[in-house]
């Protein structure tokens, strides 16, 4: 077992330094803003707008976010202090762009937030909005990536706790 987790940390390192060698200043000032699309502050707002019903016809999508985004929330914080993993070791002559929100990687919040958020909307929105609402989730956790703070693996392990309370939201709320 430990000799495959250390060859997916090795893989997970390759990626993440494949991607952060390819910065370039328009874009790392694009990622920065992209990836609080991410934060707490605006998931939880976009959330808790459309739950109370201030967008018509969205009620339901945002009890449904709620749901996906306190059980993905609960799930990423109990992960992040029993894993412990540590935020990416960057490649010699690079740092990270933002300042961490803890100091723990593994899995990534603002992918399964912002994903949390997206899928119960593109559940509802016609086929342009819910793919453009689904593509802002995906840059969000590539901008994680990007931006230092995450490996490739954190974001997937994100976006699959967000799946996953999305899946079992339907049944809950539905």
């Amino acid at each position: 077992m430990t000799a495959w987790i250390l060859r997916l940390h090795a893989h997970d390192e390759r990626a993440l330094h494949a991607l952060v060698l390819r910065r370039r200043p328009r874009l790392d000032r694009a990622m920065h803003v992209v990836t609080h699309l991410g934060d707490a502050l605006f998931t939880i707002g976009v959330t808790l707008v459309l739950a109370l019903g201030a967008v018509p016809g969205l009620r339901d999508a945002g009890l449904r976010a709620a749901f996906a985004l306190a059980s993905s929330h609960l799930v990423v914080q109990l992960l992040k202090r029993t894993i412990s993993r540590a935020r990416p070791r960057m490649p010699e002559g690079f740092a990270s762009l933002v300042q961490p929100p803890d100091r723990f990687s593994f899995p990534s919040g603002h992918a399964a937030s912002s994903l949390s958020v997206a899928l119960a909307l593109a559940a509802v929105l016609p086929g342009a909005a819910a793919g453009a609402v689904l593509a802002v989730a995906a840059l969000v956790g590539m901008s994680r990536c990007y931006l230092g703070v995450h490996y490739p693996g954190d974001v997937i392990a994100g976006w699959t706790l967000a799946a996953l309370g999305m899946a079992a939201a339907g049944p809950i709320i539905g």
